[in-house]
């Protein structure tokens, strides 16, 4: 996300590079062209002119140290106005109140609603220890609560319907009820997809909101629909007010104006972001560091989240051990690759660590990207993939022939196996050290 942006913007600070001192002129060319990103990026005008001219009046305010150029002088500007520009600060979920409290999901059609509400309810549940309740509201779209079912199936949650009942209202008042005498916590509400122009759609979201009282309101929006999507969400608001709001699709061709321009003109936070199609591809909002990846600075915070979520800290310790003692196995690599894939998009956690977001910008890696390795790992025996060692020829040419790649790929596997068993055998001992501490 952002590819565009962030090549416009590295390109605008180059204006500044190699000039002694920030002056009138030399900034007033470098934010034109970032006004210029920014409208390609399809944030709205008067939200890039505001944020224009905060930044000119601190640039030309600062008095810039010998040791800082007054280019990186106006990234950490841009930098820090980018963060305020999206709320500052991330904001939890409200689900304080009395059990079970609810939220109500709602959304144009096609933003992505239901999904979210199923991703709402698996981290709800796996992160936060609550037991949640999906609700169907949408009794217009078909097959709309057969796909709630699926996506509660999928995140084992259970899932209120009342099949033949086309009042959303009742049934989300029935639902509050089954789940306080059931013992839910949350219930969350997918209601259907509506238009701002819709006056009946639009009355009757509201007299459910009016009907649960719900401790959240959620405003679903569609990233890739960028400024038509700010319109729409003032619309929303001016009805429903919501408490905040959830950017969909943001790994599809997104320009990014919504995540820009949202907290701006509605003046409600953003509260989740969502990358992927995976059921666990639900993450809070951070401006700090999506205004870090916007600056190509990269997201190492989230990335170590990410890998916290998936690796186990006693099987951590475990592969310390092993690679001390040069026991790491090719079982062991498979269970690795297993955990990578898990944490997400390949390419988008690649482009959390700093710099390498430009390197990628035209690789296509996908999970894919596994597959030969797996292949091969697979067609070894039992035996094999425990002692690595005694892979020679012969058993090299049969693993190549069952998995359907080269020898010269095997063996290049090998070489990339053993240069890592020897590398992390070199690092295992301050790994263990740091564990231990723990």
């Amino acid at each position: 996300m952002f590819e565009n942006l962030i090549d416009r913007l590295e390109q605008s600070f180059k204006i500044l590079k190699g000039e002694g001192r920030i002056t009138e002129i030399n900034v007033a060319e470098t934010l034109k062209d970032i006004r210029k990103a920014l409208l390609d990026a399809d944030v709205s005008y008067k939200v890039a002119k505001n944020f224009c001219d905060e930044v000119k009046r601190k640039a030309l305010g600062q008095n810039v140290l010998k040791s800082v150029r007054p280019g990186q002088m106006m990234t950490k500007i841009v930098h820090d106005e980018l963060t305020l520009l999206m709320g500052g600060e991330a904001v939890e979920i409200n689900l304080k109140g009395s059990r079970p409290v609810a939220v109500l999901v709602s959304g144009l059609q096609g933003s992505g609603k239901t999904t979210f509400s199923g991703k709402l309810a698996l981290l709800l549940r796996s992160k936060k220890g609550m037991r949640p309740l999906l609700t169907a509201c949408d009794v217009y779209r078909p097959a709309a609560i057969e796909q709630l079912k699926v996506l509660g199936a999928q995140v084992e949650v259970d899932v209120y319907t009342e099949e033949g009942n086309n009042k959303p209202v009742s049934i989300a008042k029935n639902a509050l009820k089954h789940a306080k005498t059931n013992g839910y916590d949350v219930v969350i509400v997918d209601t259907a997809g509506r238009l701002a122009i819709d006056q009946e759609m639009m009355a009757e979201i509201k007299a459910i909101k009016d009907a649960i009282l719900p401790s959240e309101t959620l405003f679903v929006v569609d990233s890739m629909t960028g400024q038509d999507a700010v319109e729409t969400a003032r619309s929303f608001n001016e009805r429903l007010n919501f408490d905040g709001v959830v950017l969909t699709k943001l790994d599809g061709d997104t320009r990014g104006g919504a995540a820009l321009s949202i907290r701006a003109v509605v003046d409600k936070p953003i509260k989740f972001v969502s990358a992927g199609e995976k059921m666990d591809a639900l993450d809070l909002f951070h401006p700090k560091r999506i205004a870090d990846r916007i600056l190509g600075m990269g997201d190492i915070v989230s990335l170590v989240e990410k890998a916290q979520e998936q690796f186990d800290e006693e099987e951590a310790r475990k592969l310390s051990k092993k690679f001390a003692k040069d026991q790491f196995t090719f079982n062991d690599f498979y269970k690795q690759i297993q955990q990578i894939k898990k944490m997400g998009n390949i390419k988008d956690l690649a482009s959390m660590i700093p710099g390498m977001g430009k390197t990628l910008k035209n690789v296509d890696i996908d999970e894919s990207a596994f597959k030969g390795v797996e292949a091969i790992i697979m067609s070894m025996t039992p035996l094999e993939r425990e002692q690595p060692s005694i892979l020679n020829g012969s058993r090299r040419k049969r693993i190549a022939f069952g998995s359907g790649v080269t020898i010269v790929e095997v063996n290049r596997l090998m070489k990339q196996f053993d240069e890592m068993r020897k590398m992390m055998k070199g690092g295992a001992g301050k790994m263990a050290a740091l564990m231990n501490r723990r």
